[in-house]
């Protein structure tokens, strides 16, 4: 066999791999923008499943990582299939022009204030749409969420198994902006 033939054979059975995306976290910021209101977000198709506000300390990690907040998910963006016994779709959407979900933290007046946004596609779609290794978003490869039965915790948060990635466009994350959790987001004020 020549040996182009066998560069091209070797090609062929290796895992497709998505390119590294890099996106300028102020265009995404000025996207995302308008659902500061989360009004526009819920004209829109956003909704919160549960209105869980996800903290570290609820999902037995330590209390000092912080939170995340209320998620509002766009099904249609997630192609959501099943909600029991988790969430399950075929999503292998990675737009962050238009994130498949906004993040807010309750306040103290009954508000939601816009702290991030993620996309989040599931791992069995993504594998089997041939996509390769997780996605990775401005060097950063996506969180691989999998809930592990043998703890107390959801590591998953009620989905599948998952790659997700959080960008936190409108609270200071200490711990960087594509980080999960923000020690600077509370659920104190989550209404249940």
């Amino acid at each position: 066999m020549k040996k182009t033939a066998i560069v091209v054979l070797l090609a062929a059975m290796a895992p497709i791999s998505v390119a590294a995306e890099d996106v300028d976290l102020d265009a995404m910021r000025a996207n995302v923008e308008r659902y500061r209101d989360i009004n526009v977000a819920l004209a829109d198709g956003y909704i919160t499943p549960d209105n869980h506000c996800v903290s570290a300390e609820g999902e037995g990690l330590p209390p000092e990582l912080g939170a995340m907040g209320v998620h509002y998910i766009h099904p249609a963006m997630l192609q959501i299939t099943a909600t029991e016994p988790r969430v399950d779709g075929t999503s292998t959407y990675t737009d962050w022009t238009q994130p498949s979900i906004l993040i807010y933290e309750p306040q103290a007046d009954g508000s939601m204030e816009l702290v991030a946004v993620e996309n989040l596609v599931f791992e069995a779609a993504w594998e089997g749409a041939g996509l390769g290794d997780a996605p990775v978003l401005n060097g950063r490869t996506w969180d691989h969420m999998a809930d592990d039965p043998n703890t107390a915790g959801d590591e998953a948060h009620g989905f599948m198994p998952h790659f997700d990635q959080h960008v936190w466009l409108f609270r200071e994350n200490p711990m960087g902006i594509l980080m999960p959790f923000n020690p600077n987001v509370t659920c104190e004020h989550a209404g249940g």
